[in-house]
């Protein structure tokens, strides 16, 4: 095992299908090499490390806001601690939340405490060629998200027309003089162009000049401190890009029917929505992006679920009203209102 962690980032905005680009790096990825995930959930409340597939993933999830933004950038720096000095992994993939800006990740993977272990490879951005141009318009974050990306992946091209496709491309080529384009479904792409999988390139070998083990480990009292000094630098990210809010919904329903009828009655604010709900048929996943949502069947095993029959919706501080008039259509109990961007 080298002494170098190699990063990837998967990006973009809500609903756009990273996790779907996650699973298919899980399930390419070798097997006598070490894997860590870093998921980071919007919500307080997280459902997409519950999707990630594989048995024994080394996994961090980080929920309460986007790990790019000073309202959880503690955890995740202390994550990478960690990772840097504990876990040392060959590869780390990090899935942003949706609403991230990701432009100081490379900046933050060279913080000194690292000892040079984290090697920045690649961005992908996935587009939902649906809704990606509706959603241009309002959130700032996906300008960010762009900019700030190498490899765009404009994903559900099955549902979406020629228009939006050829428009979607439009938008992300004002950013770039020659983005690269993948066109698919199901984030399907030609994944060993990038990583070093199986019968795709190897890694290079790497050196370093000491093991980061091998350096002394930052007391819990020197961690602190670093963190403290580093929120009080005066080009920290401390503003998000998009104010946005999440909420909580358990549903005491036994009838699905009655979470087709919540979304049916959403306001066309509300950005996303999902959930694992049960009823006498089984497990169902309930997914809903920008006014369009389905309710499937799920054969992920119920003792892996660890929120039951709870729905997280996110939107503007304006839907949130809407959202619970919608509930008041069923048997649902608020859980309360997340706003992470209010956080001190």
């Amino acid at each position: 095992m080298s002494d170098v962690t190699r990063v990837y980032l998967i990006t973009g905005f809500l609903g756009s299908g990273k996790t779907t680009l996650l699973n298919r790096i899980i399930k390419r990825f070798p097997k006598d090499q070490k894997l860590t995930l870093l998921v980071n959930e919007f919500g307080e409340i997280g459902v997409d490390g519950t999707l990630v597939e594989g048995d024994d993933i080394d996994m961090m999830e980080i929920s309460k806001g986007s790990i790019f933004c000073v309202c959880v950038k503690t955890d995740f720096i202390k994550g990478l601690y960690e990772l840097n000095t504990t876990v040392q992994p060959d590869v780390l993939l990090i899935e942003s939340t949706g609403v991230a800006n990701p432009s100081d990740l490379k900046k933050d993977l060279k913080l000194p405490i690292f000892n040079d272990r984290f090697d920045f490879r690649e961005q992908f951005c996935l587009v939902d060629a649906v809704h990606f141009a509706d959603a241009y318009e309002v959130y700032a974050s996906l300008e960010k998200q762009i900019a700030s990306s190498s490899v765009f992946i404009i994903n559900k091209t099955d549902q979406a027309s020629a228009e939006q496709i050829a428009e979607t491309k439009k938008i992300i080529s004002r950013f770039h003089p020659d983005p690269l384009f993948f066109e698919t479904s199901y984030a399907d792409i030609p994944l060993e162009r990038f990583l070093e999988l199986e019968g795709g390139k190897k890694p290079k070998t790497e050196t370093s000049s000491g093991l980061a083990s091998d350096r002394p480990k930052l007391s819990d009292v020197e961690l602190e401190q670093f963190l403290d000094d580093l929120l009080d630098s005066p080009d920290l990210e401390i503003t998000p890009p998009d104010m946005l809010m999440s909420v909580g919904y358990q549903w005491n329903g036994k009838d699905i029917a009655e979470v087709e009828q919540v979304a049916d009655a959403l306001p066309s604010s509300v950005v996303r929505a999902k959930g694992f709900l049960e009823d006498e048929n089984g497990m169902h996943i309930f997914n809903y992006v920008m006014g369009d949502w389905t309710i499937e069947k799920t054969d992920i095993s119920r003792d892996r679920i660890q929120h039951k029959n709870v729905v997280v919706f996110i939107g503007p501080p304006d839907s949130m009203s809407g959202i619970e008039t919608a509930s008041e259509t069923g048997s649902w109990s608020s859980l309360g209102v997340f706003q992470p961007y209010s956080q001190e």
